[in-house]
């Protein structure tokens, strides 16, 4: 099989991660930790309708991962663009879901303020798998 259908799915899927990871970072975030007002609907609506996106962003992006790494030999690329993609799955794991489980008890600002800090180290793994990923593509 070749690698590069696989390599345009990694290209596509970490693009859109990353896209969809900026517009947190940079738009949802600040306004939604901004302050604690009306914090129960507010948090519990971002959680409500940011899920389903998570869910098929990440899923979509392993689903290509997996597809690159059945698809034979793996460019060193794509091993950049899986790992960072594995650390934002435990960044996400072991940092952003807890700090939003405590945030769903009631707004804390220095829980909020440790909330953006992982976010941006989210971020920046998610950038760095997209740029990986397509000058893996661009090369092969």
């Amino acid at each position: 099989m070749s690698v590069e259908l696989p390599l345009s799915a990694l290209a596509v899927t970490s693009a859109l991660h990353a896209g969809f990871q900026v517009a947190v970072t940079t738009l949802v975030y600040p306004v939604l930790l901004r302050d604690g007002s009306d914090w129960s609907r507010r948090h519990g609506a971002h959680s409500r309708s940011i899920v389903p996106l998570v869910v098929l962003t990440y899923g979509a992006v392993l689903v290509s991962m997996v597809w690159v790494f059945a698809a034979g030999a793996v460019p060193a690329g794509a091993w950049v663009a899986g790992g960072a993609f594995a650390l934002t799955l435990l960044v996400t794991a072991v940092g952003a879901a807890p700090l939003h489980g405590r945030l769903a008890r009631g707004f804390d600002p220095g829980v909020a303020r440790r909330l953006l800090l992982v976010d941006r180290g989210r971020c920046a793994l998610a950038v760095t798998a997209a740029v990986a990923a397509a000058v893996t593509l661009v090369r092969v």
